[in-house]
C-alpha cells in the first residue's frame, strides 16, 4: 500500500479502506464482478460455468441479432465507435437525430428522445415531466432509476405497498384533491 501523504511513523491515510475490504471478504460480503465469457444470450458462460442468464437486460436477444450486428458494423465504419461526448455537450450526432425521427414516425408521435440506458430514461423522463408542485404515487419496490427520477423532480412522493392495489387506491383517494399534476408509477417487464 502506498505511503503517499502519510508522515513517517504514522498510519497510512487509506489503511481503513484496506481493513474494510478485508472485513467484507472475511464475512463473504465482498462484491466481485461476474465475468461474462460468451455472448449475451439466455444461456451464457460466467466464470467458466454455463448458466441460464436471468440478470441481463437483453430480454429480446437483440445484442446478438444478425441484422443488428450488421447495422452496428456499418454504423461503426461510418460514424466511429462512439459519440465522444454526452449528447448535451457535443455528442448528439446526425445518426441520433435520424433514429429519433424514425422512432417518432413509427410510433406516430411528434418526437421522441433516445436515452443510452433504461436507468437514464426513467430518471430523466420522470424528472422532466413533473416538478415541485406535483405528486408521484410510487410502488415501494420501484427500480432505483424510477426512485432517482422521482427525487430529481422535486415532486411530493407518496408510496404504496408493492403490488397492493388496495393500498394504491388508498393513497390515490387520500390525494384525490391534489392541486398539481399526479403520476402513478410502477415498474415491470
Amino acid at each position: 500500500m502506498s505511503t503517499i501523504g502519510a508522515a513517517p511513523g504514522t498510519r497510512q491515510p487509506l489503511a481503513y479502506l484496506h481493513e474494510q475490504l478485508e472485513e467484507l471478504k472475511a464475512k463473504g460480503l465482498y462484491f466481485r464482478l461476474r465475468v461474462l465469457e460468451s455472448e449475451q444470450k439466455p444461456v451464457a458462460s460466467f466464470d467458466g460455468q454455463e448458466v441460464i442468464n436471468l440478470s441481463s437486460n437483453n430480454y429480446l436477444g437483440l445484442t446478438t441479432h444478425r441484422a443488428l450486428r450488421r447495422a452496428a458494423l456499418e454504423a461503426t465504419r461510418r460514424w466511429g465507435v462512439g459519440a465522444g461526448a454526452v449528447r448535451t455537450i457535443a455528442g448528439t450526432m446526425k445518426i441520433h437525430m435520424e433514429l429519433e425521427e424514425q422512432i417518432a414516425r413509427f410510433k406516430n408521435t411528434e418526437a421522441c428522445v433516445v436515452f443510452q440506458s433504461g436507468f437514464t430514461a426513467n430518471a430523466g423522463t420522470v424528472a422532466a415531466i413533473l416538478g415541485k408542485d406535483d405528486l408521484i404515487i410510487s410502488d415501494e419496490l420501484n427500480h432505483a432509476s424510477i426512485i432517482d427520477g422521482c427525487r430529481l423532480s422535486k415532486a411530493t412522493i407518496k408510496v404504496f405497498k408493492h403490488r397492493d392495489l388496495n393500498d394504491c387506491e388508498r393513497v390515490c383517494q387520500e390525494t384525490a384533491n391534489w392541486p398539481g399534476r399526479k403520476l402513478l408509477i410502477t415498474d415491470g417487464v
